[in-house]
């Protein structure tokens, strides 16, 4: 583990997007049943690794939740939702997701704080 970046701040909207997908299935009433497992266990998931990722930070939270969020965007194809609420919800929050994780990859990685970058 090494110490906590300055962009934890994208683990708590990575929280919030993970709790809106796991109450989704009650507040959109998706009725058909493989969707409303999906979500609420890809909300779980996602949730989960957002609060390991804030209580200590490791570089395989981010590369998980990449692949929930990469996952999410897939899901509605390979369970076969219909075309309805729950796909849009999953491909949205997905990319969201994916967008975030990836950023804060792109920050741990190659947007340090290198002191050879900083002026004389």
């Amino acid at each position: 583990m090494r110490e906590r970046p300055n962009a934890y701040v994208l683990d708590i909207y990575k929280l919030v997007l993970g709790a809106f997908i796991a109450v989704s299935p009650w507040v959109f009433a998706f009725r058909y049943g493989a969707a409303r497992l999906e979500s609420a266990a890809s909300g779980v998931l996602v949730v989960a690794i957002a609060i390991a990722a804030l209580i200590a930070f490791a570089d395989w939270e981010e590369w998980a939740m990449l692949a929930l969020g990469l996952w999410l965007i897939v899901a509605p194809w390979l369970l076969g939702f219909p075309v309805a609420a729950a796909m849009k919800i999953h491909v949205g929050i997905g990319l969201l997701i994916a967008y975030l994780a990836g950023l804060e990859l792109w920050l741990i990685h190659y947007h340090g704080d290198d002191p050879r970058d900083s002026p004389p």
